[in-house]
């Protein structure tokens, strides 16, 4: 019996729950929870730990490693965040430095802050017009791990949050020849592997690959998996900091519904991939009759493209009109508007997208082309748990020029930073804040200013 199936028979037991949760099964009382608290329980016997499991949950996480043909795998509540936290706290507890991509989510930072570990940074070449990273390449990898015999663990992302895939299986190989283990942020591309989908990164060699189920594959939000590869990494470190940092009362909610997602998998995964992929070359092959709406499909620097993205250039009335349509996008900034997809989608969701946005094409402006110089990387003094530790002050940002940054600036979504802790700010660092939009910081406050550390005067 699966845990989907223990939790299903449970609820229609009749019986006295008299445990956790609060809501005592009592749908009646709480109608907020109707249909949700029937499956709800707790650790009691027979429903396993996921912490330490031993039965139900030892047999689902079988299952996960068998159908994304991993060594060993983990089901996680916490999101992909509790992957990344865990992989990089259990591989750098020992000491040594994070190489990790520029454009990494937030998760990596705090990981790096938490393990108190110093970062270096792989700057993948970023498309001119649109300001998206490109791919990671192997011989970036290769040339930093040369130039930097500390770094302990690297860190890619691929897919990103615009779909772009790195070659994994070079990146591996060019890591695993300097004894150096591989991580894979590949939190958006759960589905990668499934029917004519591009390869995933535990097909590739990875080390450690995490997982968001919920961002493309039918589960809850929450969901994720942490895929191990024994050799450079030790399992059982990792394991243990996914019991730290795991709530010691994980959601049967959200374990069932990794369970559930993964017998459909194992049982349609291929053919519904197969179903989703060719809606989404139908409306690629549509998408061509767009005149004013420009739907990005890579360019030279990209390894391969994740066709489940839909990032389109256009003026930057299509975001409000796509909602005025009904429709709401991933995200809208500026000219780019990204449309995500996922195994939910079918030729009619598809469908309406596209007669969307070939009605609004009608009457939009062509976009305007912005070229995009990629800033240099500000100096890095300190690391980024000594910068969030140190006292400090909020400076106006005309002001902070010359100072060390105290906060991180977040570009959210999708959590990616334009400055973290630790680093001097310029000139030009003072301008892209100013210019940015829809900045979030570490500390509440207004966009034209930024908290700094206190250090007697500025660094030059």
């Amino acid at each position: 019996m699966t845990l989907y199936e223990k939790l299903e028979q449970n609820a229609g037991a009749g019986r006295l729950a008299m445990h956790m949760p609060g809501h005592k099964r009592n749908a009646g009382a709480f109608p907020w929870l109707k249909g949700l608290c029937e499956r709800d329980v707790t650790e009691i016997e027979g429903f396993d730990d996921l912490n330490d499991p031993e039965g139900l949950f030892l047999a689902l996480e079988g299952r996960i490693a068998r159908l994304w043909g991993a060594y060993d795998s983990v089901a996680l509540v916490g999101g992909s965040t509790l992957g990344i936290l865990a992989s990089v706290l259990g591989v750098l507890e020992g000491g040594g430095e994070l190489l990790m991509c520029r454009a990494s989510h937030r998760s990596v930072y705090h990981a790096a802050e938490l393990a108190d570990v110093q970062t270096r940074y792989l700057t993948p070449e970023t498309d001119p017009e649109l300001g998206v990273p490109l791919s990671t390449t192997p011989g970036e990898v290769a040339e930093a791990l040369d130039a930097r015999p500390g770094v302990g663990l690297v860190c890619v992302t691929s897919p990103t949050y615009e779909g772009v895939i790195s070659d994994i299986a070079a990146i591996a190989h060019v890591c695993h020849e300097r004894g150096v283990p591989l991580l894979v942020d590949e939190a958006h591309g759960a589905h990668l592997g499934f029917g004519p989908f591009p390869a995933s990164a535990v097909a590739a060699g990875a080390d450690l690959v995490v997982q968001s189920l919920h961002k493309t594959l039918p589960a809850l939000t929450q969901t994720a998996v942490l895929h191990i590869r024994p050799g450079l990494v030790d399992p059982a470190k990792i394991r243990r900091r996914v019991g730290m940092l795991q709530t010691s009362s994980p959601s049967y909610l959200l374990s069932g519904s990794i369970d559930a997602c993964t017998a459909w998998l194992e049982a349609n995964g291929d053919s519904a991939a197969k179903s989703w992929y060719a809606a989404l070359c139908e409306f690629r092959e549509g998408a061509k009759a767009l005149g004013h709406i420009r739907l990005w499909e890579g360019r030279r620097g990209v390894h391969a493209l994740d066709p489940s993205k839909l990032l389109l250039a256009s003026a930057p009335a299509l975001g409000p009109g796509l909602r005025a349509s009904g429709i709401e996008p991933e995200y809208v900034r500026g000219g780019l508007t990204l449309c995500m997809t996922g195994m939910g989608d079918t030729r009619e969701s598809l469908g309406r997208l596209l007669d969307a946005l070939l009605s609004l094409d009608r009457d939009l402006p062509s976009p305007r082309s912005a070229a995009r110089a990629t800033a240099p990387l500000p100096r890095q003094v300190m690391t980024l748990r000594r910068a969030m530790s140190a006292p400090g002050r909020l400076l106006p940002l005309s002001a902070a020029v010359g100072h060390v940054s105290g906060e991180y600036a977040w570009a959210y979504p999708p959590g990616v930073p334009r400055l973290v802790p630790g680093e001097i700010i310029d000139e030009g660092v003072a301008e892209a804040l100013k210019a940015s939009d829809s900045l979030h910081f570490t500390h509440k406050h207004g966009p034209d200013s930024i908290f700094c550390v206190d250090l007697p005067g500025k660094i030059v």
